[in-house]
């Protein structure tokens, strides 16, 4: 069987986005500390680092809920940091949450419609007579949210309300109503937070298929290794909001400072997060492994999950 091979970014292309010398304090401690990093478009880039690394605040920085005390973030040609945070869903950037905030009530078609909201245009006013242009504005944006349900695997449960629906469904439903706003720029935070290993394999799956099919600019911050050794373009590493490695997931793997920072001073330069001779297309590989485990129905199977691990003398 032909594996899928998952599409790699153009590294000629002007980056979509710029982050250059971002600080952000609070009184009197730093979270963050001159981070700079780019991202290209159809980049599946990650960000990881231990906990208080500053992973989160960063992506507070990006959704526009902190100002930063220095540096500035260029986001397809604009400055993000002169704009307020409702704004930023308007020039295409969506996020999904590791913790859930839905509405309990609301079923899974109307919570992606919600995340349609940046494309109506008819208001309130209209929209209370359901006339016209309303009328065809609405069949457009049902149409778009029934793909996005297919997509997702999430079309049999489209008349469900949320809180019907098991933990791992409701996690894959707000990814949907985040990818319902079409963004240009897709912030994942902890998206596999909380899951079983069934239940990350098929969220990596899903995060692939955003990357292929839709062609979605992706940033994923993420605490399980696998995951995201396995599916990511290129990996930023935090600890106490310092960059400390940047670079393809077999180098990052491989560098004495991350495996520092994860495993303590005494393993640092001593021990590898790969095994050797496995430094190069490491990423590659598991994408496609996840990809064709998908395609059988069995998103991320045993064999691509083993594939991300270290094996016995390596941990």
């Amino acid at each position: 069987m032909n594996q899928a091979v998952a599409k790699q970014p153009n590294q000629l292309t002007p980056p979509l986005l710029t982050v250059q010398g971002i600080s952000v304090r609070f009184a009197g401690v730093m979270a963050l500390t001159d981070v700079s990093f780019q991202v290209q478009p159809g980049e599946l880039f990650a960000v990881i680092g231990p906990n208080g690394a500053g992973k989160t605040s960063l992506f507070n920085v990006l959704s526009r809920i902190y100002q930063p005390v220095a540096g500035s973030v260029t986001f397809d040609g604009r400055n993000l940091l002169r704009l307020r945070t409702y704004q930023t869903a308007r020039i295409g950037i969506a996020r999904s949450f590791q913790n859930l905030g839905q509405f309990p009530n609301t079923t899974v078609l109307d919570y992606l419609l919600l995340g349609r909201h940046t494309r109506m245009r008819s208001g309130i006013l209209l929209g209370g007579l359901y006339i016209g242009m309303t009328r065809s504005e609405e069949r457009k944006n049902r149409a778009y949210c029934l793909h996005l349900l297919n997509l997702l695997g999430l079309e049999r449960f489209r008349d469900t309300p949320l809180r019907s629906l098991p933990y791992g469904l409701q996690k894959r439903t707000d990814l949907a109503r985040a990818l319902a706003l079409e963004p240009k720029l897709l912030l994942l935070d902890e998206p596999v937070a909380g899951m079983s290993l069934e239940e990350t394999e098929d969220i990596a799956s899903v995060i692939l298929d955003v990357k292929e099919q839709l062609g979605v600019t992706q940033i994923l911050v993420e605490h399980d290794m696998a995951l995201v050794m396995g599916i990511a373009d290129r990996v930023l590493v935090l600890d106490f909001g310092r960059v400390i490695a940047q670079g393809t997931p077999a180098e990052v793997q491989a560098n004495p400072d991350v495996i520092k920072a994860y495993l303590g001073e005494d393993f640092g330069g001593k021990a590898s997060l790969i095994p050797p001779g496995n430094e190069a297309g490491a990423s590659s590989k598991a994408q496609a492994e996840y990809k064709e485990a998908s395609i059988l129905g069995q998103p991320g199977g045993n064999a691509s999950n083993d594939a991300l691990l270290p094996t016995d003398n390596s941990r």
